[in-house]
Formats: C-alpha cells, sequence, structure tokens
C-alpha cells in the first residue's frame, strides 16, 4: 500500500504488536504522522497530522482509541500546549463559527484543551498574536507559562512571550534583543520558561541569548567571532513600488564612504516562494569575499516569500506569479534610481525556486544585469511535473493539466522563452549529477539550448552532493569561490 500508517506502539511491546490507528490516502502529496504534546502542568495532546497537499494538512484527536478530526483549518499547526490551552498558528482565515470572531492568516490562537477533547468539530479559540499587514510569524515556541511568538515587523526580528491572564485573555511582553536583526527561537523549555534565541545581522555575527520568557528578559551568553571586517560597513532599508503600486521592502549592504554615481559593484539575492522569509542573516563568506571587497550586497524581499505572512506568499501563486518577477524587477530599477549600481556594475544571484527566478529574469529583462547566477534551477516549466520532485509544487506553480495554468507556465518558462535574436549577459549555470529535487537535466537542458543559439555561457555539474550542493565544506568553499569569482570578473573588471 502507498498509503502512509499511524501506529500505536506501547512501551515494553514489540513492532509485531503496533496497532494501526490511522491511515492516510495513496493521493496524499505528503505523509502522516503522529505526535503527542505535554505542557508544564502534566496535560497531554495526541494527535495525527496528514499531509493532504503541500501547503494543506488536516489535524486529528486521538482520545479514548477513537480519532476524530479536529475542526481547524487545513492551513493551520498545532504548535504546543501551555497550561491546559493548545496553540495553533494559521496560515489562513478562519471563522470558527458562523457569526462568531474571526482570525486573519497569520494569526496564533489558543484552545483549552477540555473543550477541544469534549467537542472537536466545534472550536472556540482565544487570539494570542494578531498580525498587521507588514507583519509575519516566522516560528512559535512554547515555555512552561509562555506562548513565544517570533515574527517579523518589517523584515526585522521581533520575540514577544504571551501569558495567560486570569481574566482569560493572553497578554504580550517584548524580549529585550537586539534590532534590525533575525530572531531564530533555537530551544524552549517546556517544564521550565527559559528559551535560547539566536540574534544575527547582515554584519553582526550570531549571538546566542537566554531568555527568562516569564520574567522578559534575555541575556547574551555566546558569540561567533567576525568572518570578515564590518567596521565600514552599514546597513540600510528601503522600498520599491512593484508594477501593481505594492510597496517591496529591500536590504542594501554597502560601505558608509559609497558614493551614489551609479559604479559599486552589487549582488542582489532573492527567493520569492514557498513563503519562505529572506531576512537579515549574517554574511559570513560574502562579507568576506565581497563586501570586503567593495561590492554592495541586496535582499529584495520580493512577494512569494513569508515576509509578511501568509497573503505575501498567496499574492504569487500560481497563475498570480508574474508580480514576483515585477517585484524583483522593481527593486533593482530602484537601485539604479538612487545611484547605488547601475546594469553594468549589477549582478543576481538565486537558486533552486530562486534558479526559476534567475531564469525569468534572464529572458523578461536581459538589459537589467551584467551577471546572472542560476543555480540548480527549475526552469522547464511546462515539462517540471514530470522532472523529480516536481509534482509536488502543483499547489505553488499550478499544472500544466488546467488550461489557463499551462498557458501561464509556457509565458514564464525560461527555457521555452530563449530567444537566438536577443543578447543575453554571460550566466553561471551550476547544478548536481545526484540532485533528485529538481534534478540536474534542467540546467543542462538551458545550457544546451543556449548553445544551439550560440549564445555564452558557463556551466558547472558536480557530481557529489545534493539539492543543497553541500556535500562537505570542501565542496561549499568551491562553489563559493566558482561565484565570486565569476562576479568579479563580471562586475568588478
Amino acid at each position: 500500500a502507498r498509503e502512509a500508517l499511524v501506529v500505536l506502539v506501547v512501551a515494553g511491546q514489540g513492532l509485531d504488536q503496533a496497532k494501526e490507528v490511522f491511515r492516510g490516502a495513496d493521493t496524499d502529496q505528503l505523509t502522516s504522522a503522529g505526535a503527542v504534546e505535554h505542557d508544564g502542568f502534566g496535560h497531554a495532546l495526541a494527535l495525527i497530522r496528514r499531509g493532504v497537499k503541500f501547503f494543506d494538512f488536516e489535524t486529528y484527536l486521538l482520545a479514548d482509541g477513537k480519532v476524530r478530526r479536529l475542526a481547524l483549518p487545513t492551513k493551520a499547526r498545532v504548535e504546543g500546549l501551555v497550561k491546559g490551552e493548545a496553540v495553533v498558528a494559521l496560515e489562513a482565515d478562519w471563522t470558527p463559527a458562523p457569526g462568531g470572531p474571526s482570525f486573519k492568516a497569520g494569526s496564533v490562537v489558543a484552545l483549552k484543551l477540555a473543550e477541544l477533547k469534549a467537542d472537536p468539530e466545534h472550536l472556540r479559540p482565544t487570539p494570542v498574536f494578531a498580525p498587521t499587514p507588514r507583519q509575519g510569524v516566522q516560528q512559535v515556541a512554547v515555555t512552561r507559562t509562555t506562548v513565544l511568538v517570533n515574527y517579523l515587523d518589517n523584515v526585522r526580528g521581533r520575540a514577544v512571550a504571551y501569558q495567560l491572564g486570569k481574566d482569560g485573555a493572553w497578554r504580550g511582553r517584548r524580549l529585550p534583543l537586539p534590532d534590525n536583526v533575525d530572531l531564530a527561537l533555537t530551544a524552549a523549555s517546556p517544564s521550565g520558561d527559559q528559551a535560547f534565541v539566536q540574534a544575527a545581522g547582515f554584519i553582526t555575527p550570531p549571538t546566542l541569548y537566554l531568555a527568562d520568557a516569564a520574567a522578559g528578559s534575555a541575556q547574551p551568553v555566546k558569540a561567533l567571532p567576525p568572518q570578515f571586517d564590518a567596521a565600514k560597513l552599514t546597513v540600510e532599508q528601503f522600498e520599491a513600488t512593484s508594477s501593481d503600486g505594492t510597496k517591496i521592502p529591500y536590504f542594501v549592504v554597502h560601505r558608509q564612504d559609497l558614493k551614489l554615481d551609479g559604479a559599486t559593484p552589487t549582488l542582489m539575492f532573492a527567493y520569492g516562494g514557498f513563503q519562505i522569509s529572506e531576512t537579515p542573516a549574517y554574511l559570513g563568506a560574502i562579507g568576506k569575499l565581497w563586501l570586503e571587497k567593495g561590492g554592495a550586497y541586496v535582499i529584495a524581499n520580493i512577494r512569494g516569500g513569508g515576509e509578511f505572512g501568509p497573503a505575501w506568499h498567496e499574492a504569487g501563486l500560481k497563475t498570480k506569479r508574474q508580480i514576483i518577477y515585477d517585484d524583483h524587477a522593481a527593486v533593482a530599477r530602484d537601485l539604479f534610481a538612487r545611484g547605488f549600481t547601475s546594469p553594468r556594475r549589477f549582478g543576481i544571484r538565486g537558486r533552486s525556486n530562486g534558479g526559476l527566478l534567475m531564469g525569468v529574469q534572464f529572458t523578461q529583462h536581459p538589459e537589467l544585469w551584467r551577471a546572472v547566477i542560476i543555480g540548480v534551477p527549475l526552469l522547464d516549466m511546462l515539462r517540471y511535473e514530470q522532472l523529480a520532485a516536481g509534482a509536488s509544487w502543483v499547489a505553488e506553480y499550478g499544472s500544466v493539466s488546467v488550461p489557463e495554468e499551462r498557458a501561464f507556465l509556457a509565458k514564464i518558462s525560461p527555457y521555452n522563452n530563449l530567444r537566438p535574436d536577443v543578447d543575453y549577459p554571460e550566466p553561471f549555470i551550476f547544478t548536481v549529477t545526484k540532485d533528485d529535487r529538481v534534478g540536474p537535466q534542467q540546467a543542462r537542458k538551458f545550457a544546451a539550448r543556449l548553445a544551439e543559439y550560440g549564445k555564452p555561457y558557463l556551466f558547472y555539474e558536480d557530481t557529489e552532493g545534493g539539492h543543497s550542493a553541500t556535500a562537505d565544506p570542501r565542496q561549499t568553499a568551491q562553489f563559493q569561490a566558482l561565484e565570486f569569482t565569476y562576479l568579479q570578473q563580471r562586475l568588478m573588471d
């Protein structure tokens, strides 16, 4: 059978005594799995999560030997228990009962465990966190008495500890952590109120803080040493205006004495998909190989990501995806207008879904860049469903089996939109032979079509590693050396 099974094994028994409690369907795109949540007050909640589609999950309650579905949206996740309340992060708007209160996508809510178990089909949540339009939850964790919410506020990390009051309302207190950085909840204690939070900025090395969530305090305990000289660097945040008028934020890391004459070699990174946020993470090797040599670095927070919650992602799904590429081009033009750089000194970089972004920009706007790094990419969007893991991404990109979606994919597919009469910048295309997620054939076909048209290109395929292209530190260093040699030759010479 292809269906995912969830079985129950009692401590001390062998697997031959396991009892099946749930079976998924052979049409499920992801697996089914069971989990038991505990809190510091002795409460427990046994759940089963069924992966129906890439972004959609059904949640089931296992109690008294019965499996009953919880009336949660398919885009919701139970994050833990606190003081007998189940904490749920919502990825879709939710109105639990007709005429009752509604909760926006990106909210965090709580459900009383006793009520949930008594009537899983009629849930009565209370709000914990409600985002503004420029906020997006990144992580939710629980301690003994608090709910920790790590969210972005205009792409700047915030960590807030919420506690349940005697009146049944949750109230939050922001932890005293650095501003203008990316935060990560690395560990939280369900039996106490301690948590580790990592803070890192583009030019600030990762620092680990020990937080007392109940007291609202946080103290640094360990920091990594700097990997490059950041003394003369600064970070600024700007906004570009996209084709529909939406403001698209982006960060620029550059020398403090930079002249706004359009002559600075600049590299821009973006991803734009799967609700993955691009945040102010420490630049490490980029600082050493690019910033120290006088280059500037840009992170573009285009739609498709999760910087402003689920809506920011959903704005670019399937046939709406062109807006992601418009956002990316708008940031480039805004950089030119501000004098940071110019097409002669400008390069872009992306991999995987970001490799698709690079391929689209390579074919739609070849005049905007002189260097394009296309890594482990999706490029043939008319056949992506038949290649490697492509069929699992229909919820993101659409399907050629739907006429409207096929027409759109044909319009943006980089491989299918290469033209022999267009002057393209010389790209650097790289892939991995053993990549079983995207597959090397996409990059190979794209390079072969460029060769057929007599267009210049650089191509590298590594036989080791996988989609992440990092089998070991030596291979990582080799990839970085190839990338930044290419960038220096194209943009700094």
